[in-house]
């Protein structure tokens, strides 16, 4: 069976040394939590900090035999990298940022020195322990380096990447002064994913602003590799929350708790202590609920669990002093001698403690300012076996996406959420029930299981897709076969796109000019025997004729309106008609003026907006509309709405490369056709060709092209050993 290395920082299990001895503890957490069950059922392993270095050889055996009869391989950290990598760039820098806290983070060379040297000794453990057919699967933040380190030094290893933490939007991600290598990064894998789309959309964004890269439903391309994003909504065990409340021990609880709480109403409120976990302003909202609503004093009761986090860093200190505080003024301003409105519990819960909570609870307080997904609220509501509680949840939560029959509330403001106490309070069972039935049949269908399953599935269909790419790239044996089948043919017609295809592309086209190489590599091609050449482009004529019209070769301008043949003048392809311009012009006017970046090029029988160098997200948004306005009003205009390489044109209907092309394809019998195109505009050039012909797209989208080649600069590779074969009979 395949193996999947589950690799992380947290470990489902901690070593803890006591009195001299190690002992293995569980470990707390939503990572762990999450993912214990679905590693418990399979062959997979863990790969991951144990918590503590050994001291000696006997203590690292003593660890090892442990660890690894649970199938776990420790990376052994320390205490410099704990302070640095762990609770320096983790903690101090990618958590409050991720989370929108801009300002906690703090920015520090050491730290990311320390987080690069941690992922490079995490991928020394992975390298290890794999196998060629296994599967690495990283996670979360804490390794955002690692796939590509991976991927450098097993270049066909099947990678995925889960961020359990929220991706925050561009604007905040371009605050990192090493956004370009976290990215770069990430982008090792063959499938990253996170909790929600908007996630999934705010990473794309970062990827193609910082990048350049493009990307098509969900996946990017970079050189020869595809990297699909997607969204995966974490699950949790949901058999083992939902019979929960029938196991002796959780019942024993259940009993100790109502002895003290008696017949009031009990609102829960359980996260670790965070200041992403907006539990301040929670209790602040809990005041203010006491003070609106007096008719529940001594009849509810807030049970506030706080489990310790991250005790070393300041802001949690000052966090836990600010909470001691204030669940001390709510106590004293509304308590009495037999009621005390907050019980204040510092400290982590076993699984029958939270089970027992989460039973006896008539409403859950879930109010996160900024949360990946929050497993309290998917625990809170499998465990309600009878259907009756009540979930109040934040709309900054991930599992708001998924729990949309909760009261849903902005964790900001607090007379919402005490007013949403009040709602939850007074709810008819009938409809608590109603509520959490919808909510614990999609609990139920997408379990933990079922989201490792998929995530999986997913990253099996990016790798087979990838494959399929990469079976199309003209490798060391097809560019073989393509230069012997053009050494013994005696009649070669090549066809070569421009932009993109023999030159890079530029911030505007007149940046894109030939260099010197480029203009000796076609005077060479074309001058061997028996080759005819066509330049094949959507430049205009002018600039066609201006850059290649010494040369002996064929050339199209403006995707096929004008034509001219070696050693003829220019011609049309058809008469064409200009008047349509000063309809489509003031359009495309309008475009320019409220896309900062954008332009309008003029050829003769078409206009171009370019938006290379505009905001990709307003980019995206505005050539959607100009598209979608430019296709209604061309509609009875014989004119073509043309979509390229961040440009769109308008030219007329009818003229295109394919049809262009027909005029040498007509001319003779030819023994060797090759067309090298790099857009969708080259998609028309590639299906006139007759099958014997060898079609290039450059680059990897979707195309009709029998191959792929990377780069312009693999063209010109190609190109070179098609002219440099001595015995070719092209000299």
């Amino acid at each position: 069976m395949q193996r999947i290395l589950i690799v992380s920082n947290t470990l489902p299990v901690r070593i803890v040394r006591r009195k001299g001895l190690l002992q293995v503890h569980p470990s707390p957490g939503g990572l762990a939590t999450g993912l214990s069950s679905f590693s418990d059922s399979t062959k997979n392993v863990w790969i991951g900090w144990p918590g503590l270095s050994p001291a000696n050889a006997k203590e690292k055996k003593q660890i090892e035999e442990q660890l690894q009869s649970q199938k776990i391989y420790p990376v052994y950290l320390q205490q410099s990298d704990i302070e640095k990598y762990y609770e320096g760039f983790c903690n101090k820098m990618i958590w409050p940022l991720f989370h929108y806290f801009t300002q906690y983070a703090v920015y520090d060379q050491a730290q990311w020195e320390s987080y690069k040297k941690v992922n490079n000794l995490f991928c020394e453990a992975v390298l290890r322990v794999a196998e060629p057919e296994d599967t690495i699967w990283v996670h979360d933040y804490h390794l955002m380096l690692l796939p590509r380190r991976i991927r450098e030094k097993l270049p066909q290893a099947t990678i995925g990447f889960f961020l359990h933490i929220p991706f925050p939007s561009f604007e905040i991600f371009r605050l990192i002064p090493w956004r370009t290598e976290i990215m770069q990064g990430l982008l090792g894998a063959n499938l990253v994913g996170f909790h929600t789309f908007d996630y999934v959309r705010h990473f794309l964004s970062s990827a193609t602003r910082l990048l350049g890269l493009e990307h098509t439903w969900g996946t990017l391309t970079q050189g020869d590799r595809m990297i699909k994003v997607d969204s995966f909504p974490l699950g949790i065990d949901y058999e083992k929350y939902a019979t929960a409340s029938s196991e002796p021990s959780v019942k024993k609880e259940i009993s100790k708790y109502l002895k003290k709480m008696g017949d009031r109403k009990i609102v829960i409120s359980i996260d670790r202590l965070d200041y992403t976990k907006g539990i301040l302003q929670r209790l602040e909202a809990f005041h203010l609920f006491l003070e609106k609503y007096p008719e529940y004093h001594e009849k509810v009761t807030l049970i506030l669990v706080a489990v310790p986090s991250r005790s070393k860093v300041e802001t949690y200190r000052q966090l836990k002093h600010q909470v001691d505080e204030l669940v001390g003024r709510i106590n004293g301003e509304h308590g009495t001698i037999g009621w005390m409105p907050v019980w204040y519990l510092y400290r982590s819960f076993p699984f029958t403690g939270l089970s027992a909570l989460y039973s006896l609870a008539d409403v859950a307080l879930v109010t996160p300012f900024r949360d990946g997904m929050n497993l309290i609220a998917k625990e809170f509501i499998a465990n309600k076996e009878d259907g009756s509680g009540v979930l109040i949840l934040s709309e900054m939560a991930g599992a708001a996406h998924e729990l949309g029959e909760a009261i849903i509330i902005n964790p900001n403001n607090a007379e919402e959420i005490a007013n949403a106490i009040h709602d939850a309070l007074i709810m008819p069972e009938d409809e608590q029930i109603r509520r959490n039935r919808e909510m614990q049949k999609k609990l139920k269908r997408y379990d933990v299981t079922r989201w490792a399953e998929d995530f999986m599935d997913k990253l099996m269909q990016a790798k087979e897709l990838q494959g399929k790419r990469l079976t199309k790239h003209v490798d060391r044996q097809t560019r073989r076969i393509i230069v012997n089948d053009a050494t013994t043919a005696r009649r070669r017609l090549i066809f070569l796109d421009y932009d993109g295809t023999l030159i890079s592309f530029a911030g505007t086209p007149q940046l894109a000019a030939p260099d010197d190489g480029l203009i000796k590599l076609l005077e060479t091609l074309a001058g061997a025997r028996g080759n005819t050449v066509v330049l094949i482009s959507g430049r205009d004529k002018g600039t066609i004729d201006s850059w290649f019209g010494s040369l002996d070769i064929g050339l199209v301008a403006e995707h096929g309106a004008w034509l001219r043949e070696r050693g003829q003048p220019w011609e049309t392809i058809e008469p064409l008609s200009q008047e349509w311009k000063e309809e489509i012009r003031p359009i495309l006017e309008s475009y320019v003026d409220r896309t900062p970046g954008s332009f309008i090029e003029t050829k003769e029988f078409s206009l171009v907006w370019h938006y290379r160098q505009a905001s990709p997200d307003l980019a995206e948004l505005r050539s959607r509309d100009l598209v979608e306005n430019l296709v209604y009003l061309t509609a009875n205009l014989d004119l073509q709405v043309l979509e390229g390489s961040k440009i769109i044109e308008v030219k007329s209907a009818g003229v295109h490369k394919g049809r262009a092309a027909q005029r040498w394809l007509r001319k003779e019998k030819w023994d060797f056709i090759m067309a090298i195109g790099d857009d969708w505009t080259d998609e028309d050039l590639f299906k006139a060709l007759p099958e014997s012909a060898y079609s290039i797209k450059v680059g990897f989208a979707s195309s009709v092209a029998r191959h792929n080649l990377k780069s312009p600069h693999e063209v010109r590779e190609l190109l070179r050993e098609l002219i440099g074969r001595r015995d070719s009979g092209m000299n």
